[in-house]
């Protein structure tokens, strides 16, 4: 006999179970399905454990760097891996039960583990039964990719989730993919005295970035001594010598790079292969991907999905994004002129590399495209962050912010804080953008020093004409 439920959420990620816990409390009898980790990949291999590492990493290298504060420290400074990998569970652990805990005390909500595959349109198969509602919501996030190189299938290598179960010193670590998540593992493991490769198959670091903020960033990353290898194609893995070799060529040239250990950090897909979609009628792209609408519906009525898995954003804050949207169109009676929807939002996020890499709205390139299709104009401004006194009080100097502007309605395009506590500054921008409001607003506040953001009026009352 199949359980009846008014609504189904299968996945516990970010999105997930505030879409159940709502639906529970609006009164609706709720069924979430969760196979293995509640919380997700942010909670359990992404953002939550990577950026506790990251704590971890940046202690190590203050405590290298004490003395340039006329601080001395008189011992040797050592990681202990094994005490970092405890660090880190202790505060994942929290979190994920902390998940689990809500979503089991919560009434009207039924937590179900298991494997959750379609048996219908309006059915789910979970173990050995079949629960059925009129309602269902899809929130199963993504894994990492792995690439078909010849000789990795014989190997072992690392992908960002089995790097969380490492709680030793790899000797070097060959990082292959040098964009986000790739970057941070890549500063984080130097500074925990691995060293460190980063082969990415493109001419540079973060390529979806303007030129400046990719040389920029590797600068940044080189003088911590981070090599890498660009136009890494053609690749064969072998294990050899108790370590990886990985040979590569361009066309042009061959070379051959040896390490201990290999993290693959070339993308992400979505975990829809096993979910039976096909049962239910769920169309996908080329990718995998879930098709959704601007308002997360799928091509089937009374299905939706939600988070990574519909190619709408790669983000927890879009992920949760996508729930708030949910929530306000199903549950608190927006009607057809005012629903949300995935289009209003700005593009925005952040790379946690020490300094974080923030971003939001257009880059250069995208505004001068823009420019070019529209004929309009912009102007744009960029500062050093050696002019901010938070940095050079701090003696973190790297890096710049710049910011663009459509000269005629004075709306913010976008804006790209490379910088100490940039990841913290650009909400200002961020809020001024949604608001609607002209860059005067930020340009004449008034903002406390000594802080990042005080310089961004200063950075806006310097706007130059950008040239096509």
């Amino acid at each position: 006999m199949n359980r009846k439920f008014d609504a189904i959420v299968i996945g516990t990620g970010q999105s997930g179970p505030s879409l159940a816990v709502r639906l529970a409390k609006a009164g609706h009898q709720t069924a979430i399905v969760e196979r293995k980790l509640f919380g997700g990949t942010c909670v359990n291999v992404g953002c939550v454990p990577t950026k506790t590492l990251i704590a971890s990493a940046r202690a190590a290298h203050v405590a290298r760097h004490a003395a340039d504060y006329g601080v001395i420290i008189d011992s040797l400074i050592h990681v202990d891996m094994v005490k970092v990998k405890a660090r880190k569970d202790a505060v994942v652990r929290q979190s994920s039960q902390g998940v689990a805990n809500w979503l089991r005390g919560t009434p009207h909500l039924t937590v179900i583990e298991g494997h959750g595959r379609f048996a219908g349109p309006r059915s789910v198969r979970v173990n050995d039964e079949v629960l059925d509602a009129d309602k269902i919501f899809i929130n199963v996030g993504g894994r990492a990719s792995v690439p078909d190189i010849p000789g990795l299938s014989e190997i072992e290598y690392l992908t960002n989730s089995s790097m969380m179960e490492v709680d030793f010193l790899p000797e070097h670590l060959l990082i292959l993919g040098g964009s986000y998540i790739g970057l941070e593992f890549a500063q984080m493991y130097r500074r925990f005295g691995s060293r460190v490769t980063v082969l990415e198959n493109g001419p540079r670091i973060v390529s979806r970035e303007d030129e400046d903020v990719s040389a920029a960033l590797q600068g940044i990353l080189a003088k911590e001594g981070i090599e890498f290898r660009f136009n890494a194609k053609n690749l064969n893995v072998a294990r050899r010598d108790g370590g990886v070799h990985i040979a590569m060529h361009d066309g042009a040239h061959s070379q051959e790079i040896a390490g201990s250990h290999l993290l693959l950090a070339v993308g992400r897909v979505p975990n829809t292969a096993d979910l039976g979609l096909d049962l239910a009628g769920v169309k996908t792209n080329d990718r995998g991907f879930i098709e959704v609408d601007d308002q997360l519906r799928t091509s089937v009525p009374g299905i939706w999905a939600l988070g990574d898995v519909n190619g709408r954003g790669a983000f927890t804050h879009t992920s949760y994004n996508d729930y708030e949207i949910l929530a306000a169109n199903l549950l608190d009676g927006a009607n057809d002129s005012v629903k949300r929807s995935v289009k209003d939002r700005i593009n925005c996020y952040a790379l946690f590399t020490d300094p974080p890499l923030a971003r939001v709205g257009m880059n250069e390139r995208d505004v001068r495209a823009w420019m070019q299709q529209t004929g309009k104009k912009a102007l744009a401004g960029k500062m050093l962050m050696s002019r901010v006194g938070r940095a050079r009080e701090r003696g973190e100097t790297q890096g710049f912010m710049s910011v663009l502007v459509d000269a005629e309605s004075k709306a913010i395009l976008g804006a790209t804080l490379l910088g100490i506590e940039g990841d913290e500054a650009i909400h200002g921008i961020l809020d001024v953008m949604y608001a609607g409001a002209p860059y005067t607003v930020i340009q004449q506040a008034m903002h406390i020093h000594p802080t990042v953001s005080e310089l961004i009026p200063t950075l806006l009352g310097n706007l130059q004409p950008l040239e096509p």
